[in-house]
């Protein structure tokens, strides 16, 4: 596992904490708070708009092309 989806799988167990679902606004604007490296926030950013579980936004920064 990269270090970058270490990243990512910290950020997302942080921002789904007592959360079931979070839109992709609601995973930029934490992405953005959260200081992730561009590479990382790059990923949030390029999310298709929807709601996601935490598992559901997981496999999709990981199909992501950056």
């Amino acid at each position: 596992m990269t270090d970058e989806i270490r990243e990512l799988d910290a950020f997302l167990e942080d921002a789904f904490d007592g959360q079931e679902r979070l839109s992709s606004a609601d995973l930029q604007r934490r992405a953005i708070a959260s200081d992730l490296t561009a590479t990382a926030l790059t990923r949030i950013d390029a999310l298709p708009e929807g709601e996601y579980a935490q598992d559901e936004a997981a496999e999709a920064v990981r199909a992501l092309e950056v």
